[in-house]
């Protein structure tokens, strides 16, 4: 963890990862459309259901969770695979849950917006909000275990108006709790425009009213992500109390897939598109010789080979057996 600038190797490790969500996220768009045509149907294909993907979110996740250590507990939202990739959930076992199968992190009882993975303390959820006050729960038992662990919740700027993140934040200022709270601002909840759902400009400045730092970093920028996370982690571990951090940030794809998209401005997309930040860091990483055009080769067959891997693993595991459904449930 460094609160300075980032090492040769934090900054190859973000770039990989990037690279990796961006190529996790085209692969199962691919395979999510799969018989969903010519008559969209929600439950047909490798898989049925909802799917929520973050591709452009990408500096969100590894700027902010390549501070964090394995025993450090991350809530995700709706939109979670880019920050699970980060968080080292095991990509093998996440692809095959989301694709419903037996050798899923749950077995394929949770789908893609229920992913949980003990060993490195990540889980998320499909309801808007919900994440915020288990992490405060996981930040309380670290403080009263003397431990210096960190939790990181993650919510949208749509999901900062809803209760559970005032409680959570007045909860955790309280008790002075080790939790960053990370804001997503990609500018739609759902289908509503900020502007028209939130009284504040920037949801960082809410922190003043609970006596913490709100801090706001613009324009999807990774580096800027990793200074102001590594602070903000920092902090938290010294025992200084929470952080807000809001995100300026884009996603490429709609809210869900199949979604018309019929309230973005049509070429919002394509603008957004021309200052992506995986390419903004690859050009960054070649001017400082941290990366030439062969080891950007390899790193990026690297980052597909093992996304492809993911996704032949989820294919060919087997479904549950349909007498399982009556098992892990409560009375």
């Amino acid at each position: 963890m460094s609160t300075g600038e980032p090492s040769r190797e934090q900054l190859l490790w973000m770039y990989e990862t990037m690279v990796k969500i961006r190529h996790y996220e085209e692969s199962l768009a691919q395979a999510y459309s799969e018989g969903k045509s010519p008559r969209f149907d929600i439950s047909a294909g490798p898989v049925p259901g909802e799917l929520h993907l973050a591709a452009g979110q990408e500096p969100c996740a590894v700027g902010v969770c390549i501070h964090l250590r394995p025993e450090d507990t991350v809530t995700a939202t709706h939109r979670p695979h880019h920050v699970a990739i980060a968080k080292g959930v095991d990509l093998k076992r996440m692809t095959a849950e989301i694709f419903g199968k037996a050798t899923g992190l749950s077995g394929g009882r949770g789908g893609h917006m229920h992913l949980f993975d003990p060993a490195v303390h990540f889980s998320c959820s499909g309801i808007v909000g919900e994440g915020l006050p288990p992490a405060v729960g996981a930040a309380l038992a670290a403080k009263m275990q003397g431990k210096d662990w960190v939790a990181v919740a993650y919510t949208g700027e749509g999901g900062a108006n809803q209760g559970a993140f005032h409680e959570a934040v007045n909860l955790a200022a309280l008790w002075k709790l080790p939790v960053v709270f990370v804001i997503e601002d990609n500018a739609w909840a759902i289908s509503v425009a900020k502007d028209v759902s939130t009284a504040v400009p920037r949801n960082s400045d809410r922190a003043s009213a609970y006596g913490v730092p709100g801090v706001y970093v613009a324009d999807n920028d990774t580096l800027a992500v990793f200074q102001a996370a590594g602070e903000a982690v920092a902090r938290a571990r010294r025992g200084e109390g929470p952080t807000i951090l809001e995100i300026e940030t884009y996603r490429y794809y709609g809210h869900f897939e199949g979604d018309p998209q019929i309230y973005r401005p049509a070429d919002e997309v394509k603008r957004l598109q021309e200052k992506d930040p995986i390419v903004r860091l690859r050009d960054h990483l070649l001017r400082e010789g941290v990366l030439d055009e062969a080891s950007d080769r390899e790193v990026v067959a690297r980052a597909q080979r093992e996304v492809d891997e993911a996704m032949t693993f989820a294919r060919e595991s087997p479904y549950p057996a349909p007498e399982e459904a009556l098992e892990n449930v409560f009375a």
